[in-house]
Formats: structure tokens, sequence, C-alpha cells
């Protein structure tokens, strides 16, 4: 039975904190996961574990994605999805971003950059098929390597998955 935490980053502590940069660098076969995930602060966790093993895993981190000519959208940009190679096809990274989707419901937006679309694509995520860019001191700096997608949430405006979608520049990924 699949069972569920949902942990701010500063109550993980450590032993925790070591399980999910155990799990994110066997999934994504990164040996430095640990950097990438601490130049992201103020992030919420949501734990998968089978019994006492921690299979599934994803955090976010709270953004203003800008659609459009749209006032920028406080948005749960999400990351480090991540199962367990053991326990993929199983449906527990499906299940944490179902349970990640409810936690976010007041949120007005949903983004994230996928490593795959067609997981997302099942759980009703959608690509973002016009410009990226990131908003810096300097303007806007075009990010066409870049690839999104967005979870319209209940308080999400209209969108035209066609219009630019900026983000604000970030230190590591910008996207």
């Amino acid at each position: 039975r699949l069972t569920y935490e949902q942990a701010h980053v500063d109550s993980l502590g450590d032993d925790r904190w070591q399980e999910i940069i155990a799990l994110c660098t066997t999934a994504y076969d990164h040996p430095d996961f640990e950097n990438l995930l601490r130049l992201y602060p103020n992030t919420t966790h949501v734990l998968a574990r089978l019994g006492e093993q921690l299979v599934s895993h994803a955090c976010w981190v709270t953004r203003w994605l800008q659609p459009g000519d749209h006032r920028p959208l406080r948005t749960a940009y999400i990351e480090a999805v991540a199962t367990d190679p053991r326990h993929q096809h199983m449906g527990f990274g499906s299940a944490v971003m179902e349970r990640i989707a409810t936690a976010i419901a007041d949120y007005e937006l949903a983004a994230l950059s996928p490593a795959t679309h067609s997981f997302y694509e099942r759980l009703g995520w959608e690509r973002w098929i016009g410009p990226l860019a990131v908003r810096t001191e300097d303007g806007l700096q075009p990010t066409p390597q870049d690839d999104a997608m967005v979870l319209r949430l209940a308080q999400t405006p209209h969108l035209d998955l066609t219009w630019p979608l900026t983000a604000e520049w970030r230190e590591g990924e910008l996207w």
C-alpha cells in the first residue's frame, strides 16, 4: 500500500533529505542532484512510500510565469519528479503527480520542464508551444532550447498555448 507524506524542505530533516537525494540520483542517473535541488529553496515535497521504502517523489516551488500579456501568474513549478527505477511503470509517479495536483489547487497555474511528454500528457498536462523566455534585469532572454508543459487549475485564466511564456530568471536550470 502506497502512503504519502507532504513536507516543506525546512521540515524534512537530514534522513529524509538524503533519501530524496538518493532516489533522484538513481532515477535521473545524475551524480550531483543534491546541489541541483539546493538551488530551489522553499520547495514542498511529496514523498510516496511502499512500506518504509521511498519509491517516488516530486516537489514544487512557487514561481511567477507570465503568459502573453497577462499579469504574472502564481505558479506551482514542479521539480524532481522521480520514481525508483525498480518501481517504475507501476503507477507510483502518476499517483504522486495526482497528489500534487490536489495540493496546489490554490495556485493559478502549474508548470514544469518535462524529460518526457507522454507521461505528463496522460495526466492532463499540455505542451506549451509558444516561445519561452526568462525575465532578467536586462529584459527578456529567449530560451528556445527549453521546453515547458502546463496544467490548468481551477484559477487558471484563459490561456492560448501559442502565446509567449516567460518566467523570472533563476540560478541553475532556467525552466
